[in-house]
């Protein structure tokens, strides 16, 4: 009998990719989709730990699924919760101390192990209800959270269903660069790096599956250093070629989540002669203050950053780029603040992420002293994301009238419309015909949205593949 299996996936892209995958592993199990948790045989939270409270709003969420638990078993039914991602590895013994109905929790590194899981839940779940017990004792929940010396990478299933045309491609995993706001390198562990063979065999996959644009993830993405097939180590720039070159029908190629520490020469001259890699960039700063940089352990300035933008800029002059920005780090004075400010204005930014900072547990910063007043940072996150939000405005604002070219992805909201994105991930929205998905077809930018821009297909064969191209 088929069993549903629902995922709610919180944070990152990687997140994103980890809960396809864990749903690639049940699947062999009989395990498949629903969008209603209350349906589900199986729920899994599959959490992050960067935004502030998160382990609460896991606790929350935990409490409401448990009311279904409770009705779906008074129903004769039953279903497994599983609590995944990085809020189970940092706190995965008090998850289960604080709600013992949780089956299964799960770190970031484990989720290939789910079958076995599943099987030893279920078990313990006979023996309860065998006892006439909900819980009769502590301990009988899976709590797996250890970092195997085997990757997950080498025990995953194949892609069990199409991605859509974009895809997220796991390359690489885990950080080395301990920033003291950061939980990532507990969480996830030390950086490592999928081998090239592994890499463009998924990516064939997801070609064949319909994908014809790939995002590459890491959590820093561009320290990637895994094995090529002549036995040397490969950076990110030389992977990136050998994709586009292998699997051609990869018509975009993007990645993220990069360090500026590792953008080397090699990968900005690839944004200016790899014509797949798209002139969009997301290089995190965090601060434009030295020593706020210095406090972070970010192990760059912000001069460090300015030069790195110019060389973009310098390969590839059209290239878009994004950031994040943490305000009110520990001991950030007015006029440290002002330096990001500056910063801002310096680079301008098409798309950005900015956020109060907020302590961690377990990160060196949340012990510091001088934590910012709460209102002196929702004053100064104010003025930021004004000034990024008036950069957003002015670089879509300068499409309009322009012809860029758009991979569309999927059918509007209205009949008859496509949605694709731009090169620089501007949604974009045009009346085209359903044969156009998976296609890039040339745009002419006719309305702007707050979010999305408007526009119709440009005179002449559109209903081609057009090589990607710089916005004239």
């Amino acid at each position: 009998m088929a069993k549903k299996l629902f995922i709610r996936t919180y944070g990152c892209q990687m997140n994103v990719y980890d809960s396809a995958r864990m749903a690639d592993v049940l699947a062999p199990l009989g395990y498949g989709p629903t969008d209603d948790p209350a349906d589900a045989d199986m729920v899994i939270l599959n959490t992050c730990h960067i935004r502030e409270k998160a382990s609460e709003k896991t606790f929350s969420e935990i409490g409401r699924l448990r009311l279904e638990q409770a009705r779906r078993q008074a129903e004769g039914d039953d279903m497994i919760i599983a609590v995944a991602g990085c809020v189970a590895q940092a706190e995965g013994e008090e998850i289960m101390r604080r709600m013992p109905e949780i089956d299964i929790v799960l770190g970031p590194q484990t989720y290939h192990r789910l079958p076995e899981m599943v099987a030893r839940a279920t078990r313990a779940r006979d023996q309860r209800r065998g006892a006439n017990s909900l819980r009769k004792h502590k301990g009988a929940g899976v709590l797996d959270t250890e970092f195997p010396a085997e990757s997950k990478f080498d025990h995953l299933p194949q892609a069990s269903e199409a991605p859509g045309i974009s895809a997220f491609l796991a390359i690489q995993e885990g950080c080395d660069k301990f920033c003291t706001f950061c939980v990532v390198p507990y969480t996830r562990g030390a950086e490592f790096s999928r081998p090239v063979a592994q890499v463009v065999a998924e990516a064939k996959r997801l070609a064949a599956l319909g994908a014809r644009e790939l995002t590459l993830l890491g959590q820093n993405v561009n320290a990637y250093h895994g094995e090529g097939p002549d036995g040397s180590s490969w950076n990110l720039a030389r992977l990136c070629r050998h994709l586009a070159e292998k699997v051609p029908e990869i018509l975009r190629l993007r990645y993220t989540t990069s360090h500026p520490r590792d953008m080397d020469d090699d990968l900005i001259a690839a944004h200016g002669d790899l014509p797949a890699l798209m002139p969009f960039l997301h290089l995190p700063v965090q601060s434009g203050s030295d020593r706020i940089l210095s406090e972070m352990n970010r192990q760059h300035t912000a001069d460090d950053y300015r030069r790195l933008i110019d060389k973009l800029k310098t390969a590839r002059p059209d290239i878009a780029l994004s950031s994040d920005f943490i305000i009110g780090f520990p001991g950030e004075t007015e006029a440290e603040f002002e330096a990001t400010m500056k910063l801002i204005e310096d680079v301008t930014f098409a798309q950005s992420f900015s956020f109060n900072y907020s302590p961690r547990p377990g990160t060196p910063a949340a012990i510091m002293a001088a934590q910012v007043p709460q209102d002196v940072m929702n004053a100064r996150l104010k003025r930021a994301q004004a000034l990024l939000e008036q950069q957003l405005v002015a670089f879509n604002r300068a499409t309009l009238g322009l012809t860029v070219p758009v991979l569309l992805e999927k059918r509007g909201r209205d009949q008859g419309q496509l949605v694709g994105k731009s090169p620089y991930l501007q949604a974009v929205h045009v009346d085209a015909p359903d044969h156009l998905i998976g296609r890039v077809a040339d745009v002419t930018i006719t309305d702007l949205g707050h979010f999305t821009l408007g526009g119709r297909l440009a005179a002449g064969p559109a209903a081609e593949v057009q090589p990607e191209r710089a916005i004239a």
